[in-house]
């Protein structure tokens, strides 16, 4: 019998600064199976002297070596095969996390940002590139599931001013040609595929009071291998959900 399965992603932007800002509320409300959190902000030693009380998840943690910077996060309350943060190889930043499951894959990734001046471009296509290939490699064995904050909108549905951002980073011809070559080695954008002309955002800048007016930006996705696809059945952005600058993303899987 299939099992239904929630599975979110949430850009905390500081894991200590959201857990003060009612995060352990929204695991009780909301209740994901499994969660990927990106840019946790924390370091291995601190990390050893917070307790945080996620009760019924297991933590997988995988800090930057840099300390207060990027970094993942995934808490899960099934059982994983096997774990690793080492599909990337030269990942000092801790942006990638794979988790095995019986069925599928799930890769919680924080990629980089462009920065401005575009000054980590040819840093952020390094990653995607090595990205890729971990993927490729994954899916010899089964499909994968990847959520994160992919750090670009896609298309200019994906962002509520296009014409302004063209060429400003997370909006580079570079950056939405590697997101078209994700889509063409055969990964689903989920939200997109449920929703092709739903405009809905998961990222605001905290300037200009651009939430409370939605000049917001759609660059946490999921994504699942295209075989993967039928076992979707909900893809969903929890707007509603404060805290961070991201908010929360998610898809209902049957499995």
């Amino acid at each position: 019998m299939a099992r239904k399965l929630t599975l979110i992603s949430w850009n905390v932007n500081g894991i200590r600064a959201v857990v003060k800002k009612g995060f352990t509320d929204f695991l009780q409300e909301y209740k994901p199976d499994v969660l990927g959190l990106q840019e946790i902000k924390i370091s291995h030693a601190t990390r050893e002297k917070v307790e945080f009380d996620f009760a019924h998840y297991d933590e997988c943690w995988n800090p930057a070596e840099r300390p207060g910077y990027s970094g993942t996060a995934t808490l899960t309350t099934l059982e994983p095969i096997f774990t690793t943060t080492k599909g990337i190889t030269g990942d000092v930043e801790g942006r990638v996390q794979t988790l095995e499951f019986d069925k599928f894959y799930f890769l919680n990734c924080y990629f980089p940002n462009a920065n401005h001046e575009l000054s980590r471009l040819r840093f952020k296509e390094d990653f995607n590139k090595k990205f890729l290939a971990h993927v490729t490699r994954l899916e010899k064995k089964k499909p994968v599931v990847v959520c994160g904050d992919f750090n670009v909108a896609h298309q200019e549905i994906d962002l509520a001013r296009p014409k302004e951002n063209v060429g400003e980073p997370g909006f580079t011809k570079e950056e939405r040609a590697w997101a078209d070559q994700f889509v063409a080695h055969g990964l689903v954008d989920t939200f997109r595929h449920l929703h092709p002309t739903k405009v809905q955002y998961s990222w605001w800048s905290y300037r200009a009071l651009a939430r409370e007016r939605n000049v917001g930006w759609r660059i946490d996705y999921f994504f699942v291998s295209k075989s993967f696809m039928k076992h979707v059945e909900r893809a969903f952005i929890l707007d509603e959900v404060t805290g961070s600058d991201h908010c929360p993303v998610g898809i209902t899987i049957s499995v």
